[in-house]
């Protein structure tokens, strides 16, 4: 197994990944640390877990929306749904690993 080396909310992190997936999840961290920032600088200061949460939450709904608007096949819904079960995976392994400090 390979690892990404992230960082998000200036907290650094190694996550494990698919050998060959290093460069797009980091990729996608940095994605996921922008989003992080433009929600945080709406909502202010709610603390890390429900930061996250909220934008969780933001990233499922914009998936779901863009699911329901794509004239879904079945291949797109099980790619859709595979995309919302990597990133739940993902989510709660980063708050399970905030909680447990770091």
């Amino acid at each position: 197994m390979a690892k990404a080396d992230i960082t998000l909310r200036g907290r650094n992190y190694s996550i494990a990944c698919a050998p060959g997936q290093e460069a797009r999840i980091v990729a996608l961290s940095q994605q996921l640390d922008a989003r992080v920032k433009h929600i945080a600088s709406a909502v202010g200061d709610i603390g890390e877990d429900r930061l996250l949460l909220i934008t969780a939450l933001a990233l499922l709904d914009e998936l779901d929306s863009a699911r329901r608007t794509g004239g879904s096949s079945p291949a797109a819904e099980q790619k859709a749904a595979e995309a919302m079960a990597s990133v739940s995976e993902r989510i709660e392994a980063l708050a399970a690993r905030l909680e447990s400090g770091g």
